[in-house]
């Protein structure tokens, strides 16, 4: 029985957590403050409530990409969205070129290792 209240509080805060953290325009309902003495109050019916009823519909709403898709490669869910998007636009270009001359000096290395096996493995004509 002692565990039940360890129950109850492990509900009421990982509930109050998430009402907490949810963005105010995404609550339903309730206003979020409302949300919160619900679920102080009574717990166990406030948390049940909560996800019935006051949680966003849909959690990870995808978000507007602000490069328009100009990176493809660094598209992900969850990817966080840029307060200065310009400024990401231009890291993002500066990792891409990044990646891009080192992929050419592993080429050029590669190049150079697969030549010199070649004059090693060759017999020397003389």
């Amino acid at each position: 029985m002692p565990y039940m209240g360890l129950f109850l509080l492990a509900i009421m805060v990982l509930t109050l957590i998430d009402v907490i953290r949810t963005d105010d325009a995404l609550v339903r309902g309730l206003p979020k403050v409302a949300w919160v003495f619900l679920v102080v109050l009574i717990p166990l019916v406030g948390a049940i409530a909560w996800v019935a009823v006051g949680r966003p519909a849909v959690d990870d709403a995808p978000r507007p990409d602000p490069q328009g898709g100009a990176f493809p490669e660094y598209d992900r869910p969850g990817r966080h969205v840029a307060a200065d998007p310009e400024a990401d636009r231009k890291f993002l270009e500066q990792v891409r070129a990044r990646a891009e001359e080192q992929r050419r000096k592993g080429r050029e290395q590669r190049a150079a290792q697969e030549r010199a096996a070649r004059e090693q493995t060759e017999p020397e004509s003389e």
